[in-house]
């Protein structure tokens, strides 16, 4: 798996201060997407094992919350394989740190039979906290809603929604900003 960045103090995507992993490989290609420059699989660098000790040393600062991962398409089979393991080590060393993920699919895409699911996605939802689903839509963007690029976007408590089995949104990011 490559990424394009990692933001560190991001505060724009997601609840609190955050690290943010922008993953590489999307074959999703939304119109107006913010950085299609991360639609192709190799763009920015490897992701290795020195990229996760990064990642982990740095959500290790007092004042952040928890990891954002994005892309691109984390959901992506390739990714999925890839971000597993780390989303584990994450839950290990750092329980106290919650996990977003953005994905241009919806959850349902994500379930067995679904389009998106492998024999890791089970085991990536799971361990999240917040999974931000849907596709981003041009029409639909606004600059008011909160952690999300336009209003058919879902913010899913993953907690809830693997005990309950149905989708339960989150309150978070549910009023608008400025």
């Amino acid at each position: 798996m490559h990424y394009g960045t990692i933001k560190t103090a991001d505060i724009a995507n997601g609840e609190g201060v955050r690290v943010s992993l922008f993953v590489s490989g999307c074959t999703n290609a939304c119109p107006g997407c913010f950085q299609p420059e991360t639609w192709d699989f190799h763009y920015g660098q490897e992701f290795t094992k020195e990229t996760e000790d990064m990642i982990i040393n740095e959500l290790k600062a007092g004042y952040y919350q928890g990891l954002t991962i994005l892309g691109g398409e984390p959901f992506e089979p390739s990714n999925q394989e890839a971000l597993l393991p780390f989303i584990t080590r994450v839950r290990e060393e750092l329980p106290n740190r919650d996990i977003w993920m953005y994905t241009g699919n919806l959850y349902e895409d994500l379930l067995p039979g679904g389009r998106r699911y492998t024999d890791f996605t089970d085991g990536i939802l799971d361990q999240i906290d917040i999974l931000v689903d849907g596709r981003f839509e041009q029409s639909l963007m606004s600059l008011k809603i909160k952690f999300r690029g336009s209003t058919n976007q879902r913010i899913i408590d993953m907690k809830a929604t693997r005990e309950q089995g149905t989708v339960v949104l989150s309150p978070l990011g549910t009023g608008v900003s400025g």
